[in-house]
């Protein structure tokens, strides 16, 4: 798993590394980072242009000049805020050659040593037009300037970095928005900093927390998940959503549902009955995608959260318990609830995301005592103990209709294993994000091919 720390408890942290270490110590060793990659990303160019910013990002910048200088490159500095630059820096930057401009020449590659991790908001006018001129590569020191550090928000003119070179740790903006590859150059924070405040699952953590059969499994062993899913007029929801438990796991499914012809055509493996009352009996249920909303899809809904297992609740058992406040009295509190909106599925739950969406699941995790999947680009996974897992996918592939069917059916199935309900999402989330990825191979795809992927899926997680 990799940590990530807000920006107030680095700052806490390096305080008390800086008060320990010789004066400027630091921001060479960072300096000294950035120039490493920027001499990986040149290649063959020689000219580096860099947009240097007031405060410690832009001094990070300009003695990263100063060492490619010394290695030879040629170094362009606008100063954003001349009198405010950092002294040292800008000094030692001029005595190795480098050239302070008020216009980048054409570059090999850029560093973004605008704004760190202080800064909020957009790009001021001057800064966004520089940025705007650029027709190379970009570098950002510690973030990409323009992007909100704790929340990834990019409300406005901003930087597109290639790579990011981030220092002491990883921080929220480095999983929730776009920094490019990132880099991290150890300052020696660790034993400062504490425990992290979210966590990204990394590929090896999610095959080793996978549910496989055992020498003494069986059919039951490994979970029973049930589906509540599809109606008349959504039977693709039904059969997108037991494929995937199908195909998550090597347990059981049973579908229940006016789809169960349509789910036994496909599934021949799942079994069907056309009632919740004749489903028999399930270590988790997937709720709520095709259902519709109408009284008997909330008597559906109704004995699902009476049933006192885990629970995956999406698309329209969503709708129905932001529109009827009595169905949360089904539920046993104690009981695992997940729940798996989308940006305006969440406002009907609990009002607007906004830009922070870490806060919002943590807002309606705490509210609903229940784990918050909240799908998009960046899936954020708050539980109601405070773990918040971010996953942000390297694709939009998944961006299509039934793909949330697919994403329900995966995490019911984790559910009915028995996996903790926080680590359960998180890892569906990172799966499913795979699973677009390897079915699309840069083309657009249905849901039933990212369906269809998903055992490759498991099989690269599980390979690591």
């Amino acid at each position: 798993m990799r940590g990530l720390w807000t920006t107030a408890r680095v700052r806490s942290a390096e305080e008390r590394v800086l008060a320990a270490t010789p004066p400027g110590a630091l921001m060479r060793r960072a300096a000294l980072g950035v120039a490493a990659v920027a001499l990986e990303l040149l290649g063959g160019g020689r000219r580096v242009g860099l947009l240097v910013g007031s405060g410690n990002n832009g001094g990070d910048a300009l003695w990263a000049g100063y060492y490619l200088r010394k290695r030879g490159v040629a170094v362009f500095a606008v100063l954003l805020s001349p009198d405010k630059a950092h002294a040292e820096g800008l000094a030692a930057f001029r005595r190795a050659g480098g050239r302070v401009v008020d216009r980048l020449p054409p570059v090999d590659l850029a560093v973004d040593g605008i704004v760190g991790l202080s800064a909020r908001g957009p790009l001021r006018p001057d800064a966004a037009a520089h940025v705007a001129d650029l027709d190379a590569p970009v570098l950002a020191v510690d973030l990409p300037s323009g992007i909100d550090p704790d929340t990834g928000a990019a409300p406005g003119p901003h930087v597109r970095a290639r790579a990011t070179v981030t220092f002491g740790c990883l921080k929220p903006v480095h999983a929730l928005a776009d920094c490019g590859e990132v880099r991290l150059v150890d300052l020696g924070l660790g034993p400062e900093l504490g425990g992290p405040d979210l966590l990204e699952l990394e590929p090896e953590d999610v095959g080793a927390a996978w549910p496989v059969p055992g020498p003494e499994s069986d059919k039951y062993t490994q979970g029973v998940t049930g589906v509540a899913a599809g109606s008349a007029t959504y039977p693709g929801a039904a059969v997108l959503a037991t494929g995937a438990a199908v195909l998550a796991t090597s347990g059981m499914v049973r579908y229940a549902g006016a789809a169960a012809e349509a789910v036994r055509a496909r599934w021949p493996e799942a079994i069907c009955t056309g009632s919740i009352t004749d489903a028999g009996r399930v270590q988790a249920w997937v709720a709520g995608p095709g259902l519709g909303t109408g009284l008997g899809s909330e008597a559906v809904l109704r004995t699902v959260l009476e049933a006192g297992v885990p629970v995956c609740a999406d698309a329209d058992a969503i709708t129905m318990l932001a529109n009827n406040p009595d169905l949360w009295d089904a539920r046993d509190p104690d009981t695992p609830l997940v729940l798996t909106p989308h940006d305006r599925e969440y406002e009907r739950l609990a009002g607007p995301v906004g830009e922070d969406r870490v806060a919002a699941a943590r807002r309606a995790a705490e509210k609903f005592r229940a784990v918050v999947l909240l799908k998009g680009h960046v899936t954020v996974v708050a539980g109601p103990d405070g773990r918040t897992l971010v996953n942000r996918a390297r694709s939009s592939w998944a961006a299509t209709a039934g793909s949330g069917d697919v994403l329900a059916g995966v995490l019911g199935s984790l559910l009915a294993a028995g996996l903790d309900p926080v680590l359960a999402a998180g890892c569906a989330a990172k799966v499913h994000a795979l699973a677009a990825e390897l079915a699309a191979a840069g083309a657009p795809i249905p849901a039933s091919a990212l369906l269809r992927a998903l055992p490759d899926a498991i099989r690269a997680v599980r390979s690591r």
